[in-house]
């Protein structure tokens, strides 16, 4: 692992994008979720934890180096949060930031399982709670959707796509309402900043499930009001004035009077994709038909016959028996469209 971390670290060196060298890089992380198995290794998996932090920072990235889901990791690395929520983690030293390295936007898909869903409005709650305790740092696992080919799905009946319900899905398009949704939740965050990075925030019960926390520096002031049960509605006094809470969300007013967003009301537009087939009507220059509003369109395109990756390659009109098809010489049958 050394020489592998020594290679990225000189690569990014070398094109000078460390937030240090006036690059974008404004962290580096070391190992991943190792806390979560580090207990079957006994004393040599805490010895591997001390090594690899001291490797990472003897490479002097000039950024702070993190640990995901290590507890006890070593000083001057931080420890941070994977996961759906994050708003109750604690670093483990009181001087370190508060960060989410994966907010899980969704799920990976699995063979024979149900589609992955995260609502919208569960994960805009999940983002203000973050910032309203304290969170310094969030990023989103998945923000965009990917796909896996061949045999690079990462785990045993995890599917070649790996969409993960993202804000953008794995064909690079905007996944409504989420995508807007979130945006707006950020810009609403962005009004509160010289407020949250003035001060810490303090606490405020607003009643049974529902509380307040208030970043207050001299002039500055950004409340977030919060109705954590999932269930009810809730009607809060803050300040002297009443608001309305929805149940299982967060209303962001950055100057403590004002609610210019709620979590679970969302202003963003709805949208849906739908997939079709083209029928196939223009000669293309190489002989091929090419349908005639993809020809008149903006988009470029290219004909790619049947067998290019493969001598074996066949076209048919539907789904084929797996095993029949493959003799059974290979785990996989691949479609292409």
């Amino acid at each position: 692992m050394q020489r592998f971390t020594e290679k990225v670290v000189a690569t990014m060196k070398g094109a000078g994008l460390y937030a240090s060298q006036g690059g974008p890089i404004i962290l580096s992380q070391i190992e991943n979720e190792y806390g979560n198995i580090d207990a079957s290794y006994g004393a040599p998996g805490k010895s591997y934890i001390r090594w690899a932090a001291g490797m990472a920072v003897a490479l002097d990235t000039g950024v702070p180096w993190v640990m995901c889901q290590q507890a006890d990791t070593p000083a001057p690395l931080i420890n941070t949060c994977n996961g759906f929520y994050c708003d109750q983690f604690t670093p483990s030293l009181s001087s370190r930031p508060k960060l989410w390295t994966e907010n899980w936007s969704g799920w990976f898909l699995s063979f024979g399982g149900a589609v992955p869903y995260r609502p919208t409005e569960d994960l805009a709650f999940a983002v203000a709670r973050f910032y309203q305790r304290g969170g310094t740092l969030q990023n989103y696992y998945m923000y965009h959707g990917g796909t896996n080919f061949g045999r690079s799905s990462g785990g045993p009946f995890i599917s070649t796509s790996y969409d993960y319900d993202a804000p953008i899905d794995e064909y690079g398009l905007v996944r409504q309402p989420k995508w807007g949704h979130l945006r707006d939740v950020h810009k609403a965050i962005k009004m509160c900043e010289p407020a949250l990075i003035a001060t810490d925030p303090s606490y405020m019960s607003l009643g049974q499930n529902a509380e307040a926390h208030v970043y207050k520096a001299g002039s500055l002031c950004a409340a977030f009001l919060a109705n954590i049960d999932n269930q009810s509605d809730k009607t809060v006094t803050f300040n002297g004035k009443a608001y309305k809470l929805p149940a299982w969300s967060v209303s962001i007013l950055p100057d403590c009077k004002n609610v210019v967003l709620n979590t679970a009301q969302i202003n963003s537009q709805v949208a849906s994709t739908q997939m079709r087939n083209l029928g196939f009507s223009t000669q293309a220059s190489d002989g091929s038909s090419v349908e005639a509003e993809l020809a008149s369109s903006t988009w470029s395109y290219a004909v790619e016959p049947v067998g290019i990756t493969k001598e074996n390659a066949m076209t048919k009109p539907g789904l084929m028996e797996q095993i029949n098809t493959t003799a059974d010489a290979s785990d996989f049958l691949w479609y292409s469209t």
